[in-house]
């Protein structure tokens, strides 16, 4: 085996004919492309096991292990067997052992004497193949580390951000309770909603580093579906904007209750936001099937069609003709996580006849699903 520059695209010829090696060596070296050679199968395979080559050329006829051979044994290793091969012989061509050759896992065969345009050429398209796959590669390990140093980063953001919005929502609390006055009441009042927008946006950003980080955990517990929601549903209410709660079939199932109720939160929190002035908000638990349970949260108003496509995706407004929200665009995507996560799937329908509703579908007892890594999609 010669050595070669570790930058270069490399070769493998294996062939027990000295003169052969370095002819074809010649013929195939060039810049950027580098020639390692092997008098023998046993020689190539241990090449092949420390250097990771573009193609190999193989000569068919060797003794002690002949190039089918050394192909099966190639195939038998994983990190030997997707590397091409094309087969070198000087017999007549045999569609036999030319079958036998391509079920040993040749990608071509070429007979002696050797035509070296074509040989070139053959072997220039796996020089270029291997290049592309070298170059994703190391751009996929720069998304990786893009998206870790993200992740990172959102997450310190958001457990640094919390302890001077504590303070700010502490003092926002105690204001009213040191001073009568009508606009430091007001004041007061106008910091806490803001603070509450702000801490609600600090527990997204947490979530999206969990889920696009794997780290999304479930601790699924025996639950009432219809108590959560009510739970919820009467916390919201204080709001002012009127909500029905409706129930079919036994509500109960097994399921992560913190994550369930954030999802329910979000939901009826969006439909809140952009449902029409003055109009109800609907919530359905129907656990009339044996098997599942259906959310269903429903709201006049009418999401446009280009929006409804991507409405789960993040960093997007949910509302009306792309009203803005006042928020960072992740609680529907967040909502999605959560309910996949479950084994469940969400859906949005909306037309101007029948308003806004979002249907989430979940097993009665939660399978769970760790969310995967991965680039926010």
């Amino acid at each position: 085996m010669s050595p070669e520059n570790d930058s270069a695209t490399k070769i493998l010829v294996v062939d027990d004919i000295p003169q052969n090696l370095v002819a074809i060596s010649a013929l195939l070296r060039r810049p950027g492309v580098a020639v390692l050679t092997a008098s023998s199968g046993t020689e190539a395979l241990e090449t092949l096991l420390v250097e990771d080559v573009a193609v190999a050329l193989v000569d068919v006829q060797m003794p002690t292990m002949d190039g089918f051979e050394f192909a099966e044994l190639l195939r038998g290793t994983e990190r030997t067997r997707r590397v091409p091969l094309i087969f070198l012989t000087a017999s007549a061509s045999d569609p036999t052992r030319t079958f036998r050759g391509y079920e040993a896992g040749a990608v071509d065969f070429l007979h002696k004497p050797i035509d070296p345009h074509v040989l070139r050429s053959k072997v220039d398209v796996f020089v270029e193949l291997h290049g592309q796959r070298r170059a994703m590669a190391r751009q996929l390990d720069q998304l990786r580390a893009a998206l870790r140093m993200n992740e990172m980063f959102v997450a310190v953001l958001s457990h640094d951000l919390r302890n001077p919005l504590s303070a700010v929502m502490n003092g926002a609390n105690l204001l009213p309770m040191l001073s009568t006055d009508a606009k430091v009441v007001n004041t007061a009042a106008r910091i806490r909603t803001s603070g509450a927008r702000m801490v609600r946006m600090v527990e997204q950003l947490l979530e999206i580093a969990r889920v696009r980080g794997g780290r999304l955990e479930l601790h699924p517990v025996r639950c009432d579906m219809l108590q959560l929601a009510r739970a919820l549903v009467d916390e919201l209410q204080s709001e002012g904007k009127p909500i029905d709660l409706t129930s079919d079939g036994p509500p109960d199932g097994t399921f992560d209750p913190d994550r369930m109720g954030a999802a329910i939160s979000n939901l009826v929190g969006n439909a809140m936001q952009h449902g029409v002035e003055g109009s109800r908000i609907h919530v359905h638990v129907d656990g009339a099937d044996a098997a599942r349970l259906v959310l269903r949260i429903s709201n006049d108003g009418v999401i446009p069609p280009d929006v409804l496509e991507t409405i789960f995706e993040p960093f997007h407004s949910s509302g009306p003709q792309g009203r803005p929200s006042g928020g960072l665009g992740l609680g529907l995507f967040i909502v999605r996580a959560f309910i996949a996560a479950h084994g469940g799937a969400i859906e949005a329908r909306s037309s101007a006849v029948e308003g806004t509703t979002f249907e989430a579908v979940l097993p009665r007892h939660a399978v769970v699903v760790h969310a995967p890594a991965g680039i926010l999609s």
